[in-house]
């Protein structure tokens, strides 16, 4: 197993040229299966509600193969493919959702993207995002910030809770004072919306998993941002169980009244 030291330097000889070609060339393959360009990709349920497309696949295949030459010693973790434990085992593991949003991708919809992350030692040290059906690619590294399509990014800086914009189709009533803006369906979108100021706030009171956003809550905390589980802890990736409760990722001045707001909703939910 690497130490922290040879983690870091491990990732310090990361091409990232070479990186950021796989993540686009990824993005274009798929591209070619979605419908938003013509296409009729095969799809089919993994489980009720849960759809995955032959593209998802093929993304994944294609993401295995090239970023385990880019670094071998990293393990791996991603939604379409079975987990082995061996990655426990590595000080870096790639973190892949090879399409975040398959519901948008499916119907030809532009909110889905591919979601890329590193991981050493419970932290994202790298974090890409490509979404081709939007041109927009984003980029962070720990420590030196994040880029959306090579500007850096900055975010939200609101100062209240109530105003602020979120990506929703809709809002419970403890949340009606809050401004609805565009969601996407993949929630990596919907956290990068955060780090590029076009939200203040994204939270949720679920579980999900760690592929849905590792790469995309290291951009958001590179562009300053507040990101936590939903009770305001800081998150762990490549655990033994890579599921996550809940998720907030907002302007750091409003963080802790949006802690409080979870908090609240939780409590009418139970």
């Amino acid at each position: 197993m690497l130490c922290p030291a040879a983690c870091r330097i491990a990732v310090a000889m990361i091409d990232y040229a070479r990186l950021e070609a796989i993540v686009r060339q990824a993005g274009a393959l798929a591209m070619a299966h979605w419908p938003g360009h013509g296409h009729a990709p095969e799809v089919w349920d993994k489980s009720p509600g849960n759809p995955v497309s032959e593209a998802d696949l093929a993304v994944d295949a294609f993401l295995k193969t090239e970023l385990g030459a880019l670094l071998p010693s990293a393990g791996w973790l991603s939604e379409e493919t079975a987990d082995h434990p061996d990655r426990l085992d590595r000080s870096l593991c790639w973190v892949v959702d090879p399409v975040d949003g398959t519901r948008d991708f499916v119907r030809g919809r532009p909110g889905w993207c591919v979601s890329v992350a590193l991981v050493s030692a419970g932290r994202a040290l790298i974090g890409v995002l490509d979404a081709p059906a939007r041109d927009e690619f984003w980029i962070a590294t720990a420590g030196r910030g994040a880029t959306r399509n090579g500007r850096p990014l900055v975010a939200s800086t609101r100062g209240e809770l109530p105003g602020a914009r979120v990506p929703a189709d809709s809002l419970p009533r403890i949340d009606q004072d809050l401004t609805m803006v565009d969601k996407p369906n993949s929630i990596a979108l919907r956290i990068a919306m955060v780090a590029s100021d076009d939200a203040d706030i994204l939270a949720t009171l679920r579980w999900g998993f760690e592929w849905d956003i590792a790469a995309a809550c290291l951009i958001a905390r590179e562009a300053g941002a507040e990101v936590t589980d939903a009770f305001g802890q800081a998150f762990d990736f490549n655990k033994r169980d890579p599921r996550a409760f809940g998720l907030l990722v907002t302007a750091p001045a409003i963080h802790h009244a949006a802690v409080l707001r979870l908090a609240e909703r939780a409590a009418k939910l139970a």
